[in-house]
């Protein structure tokens, strides 16, 4: 019989989740507040984690475990950092070549690469309960998108439906190498060390390229570091360490969902029929998830009741 302990925790690593999900469904509300390049948008999103992440360390007096890191875990958190930059970078490029609809819908086939990678990459079992919540999820988002945006008109259209794609493969990437790499690093200490590295692979375009100007663009780009990437970076990667990554994969289509009800409130966009059937689809998804007990065996390895070490 499992421990209710472990069940506790993996249930909460699931709420952590969604709760980061949820948050992320905003990031176009600050988004379109900056008018200025991809690469300025998540170098500066990087920097404001990174420095909020090291005041943490800095009062805790945990900043130098960062330094004392072996030196092949220092490296791996460089190559993490560089592919989160990727990441963003491909993301939000693909935000400003085609449809936020085409790009959403693209860049949420992440999860199915995760599902499909992760007993390649993490060594957990297959787990084919995660199969029907992650077709609902998809289709969810599929009907919230709707058939008629996802029409490309165009070669920048294709361009960033290419991108979006690509940046669907970097996130499964992340996601799985994080798994993996979380299981010998603090959670805090793993966001400075890639918030670092992808501040420090985008500095050299900054220098040349034209940032923000005005008071909102900085606020909204503060925003975007200490809320959307600090805050639920931390829910997020520890709810990774006991919870598996297929499953993790799922509740983050929490976003899209969020993102129609955030631009609902704030943007004033309306909401359709197949909107709430959409998001229906995605709760239900989410839902299911929730209610799977961990298997013995099938389960993220080394469950604990911590968010992070002290």
């Amino acid at each position: 019989m499992r421990h209710p302990l472990a069940t506790s925790s993996y249930g909460g690593g699931l709420a952590r989740i969604a709760v980061a999900g949820i948050i992320w469904g905003s990031i176009a509300l600050f988004s379109r507040q900056v008018g200025t390049s991809p690469f300025v948008i998540v170098f500066w999103r990087v920097t404001f984690a990174g420095l909020t992440i090291a005041i943490y360390l800095l009062a805790r007096g945990r900043l130098g475990e960062l330094v004392r890191l072996p030196g092949r875990k220092k490296l791996a958190l460089a190559g993490m950092g560089g592919m989160l930059a990727l990441n963003w970078v491909l993301f939000f490029a693909a935000l400003q070549l085609t449809d936020v609809a085409v790009a959403v819908l693209l860049a949420y086939c992440g999860p199915i690469f995760v599902t499909a990678l992760a007993p390649v990459v993490t060594r957990d079992p297959f787990d084919r309960r995660v199969l029907v919540p992650l077709a609902l999820a998809l289709a969810g988002t599929a009907v919230i998108v709707g058939p008629r945006e996802l029409q490309l008109s165009g070669g920048t259209h294709l361009l960033g439906a290419g991108l979006a794609f690509a940046s669907a493969f970097t996130y499964a990437i992340l996601v799985l190498n994080a798994k993996r790499l979380l299981q010998g690093i603090p959670a805090t200490v793993y966001m400075l060390g890639e918030d670092l590295a992808a501040a420090l692979i985008l500095l050299p375009v900054v220098l040349v390229v034209p940032g923000p100007a005005t008071a909102i663009e900085w606020g909204a780009l503060a925003a975007l570091g200490i809320v959307h990437t600090a805050f639920t970076g931390f829910l997020f990667l520890s709810a990774l360490r006991v919870v598996r990554a297929d499953h993790a994969a799922v509740l983050t289509y929490a976003e899209p969902v969020s993102a129609v009800f955030f631009a609902a409130i704030f943007l004033a966009e309306p909401l359709t029929v197949l909107t709430v059937v959409g998001g229906a689809l995605v709760v239900a998804a989410g839902a299911l998830v929730a209610r799977m007990e961990p298997v013995p065996g099938m389960e993220a390895p080394g469950p604990t009741l911590e968010v992070d070490h002290v």
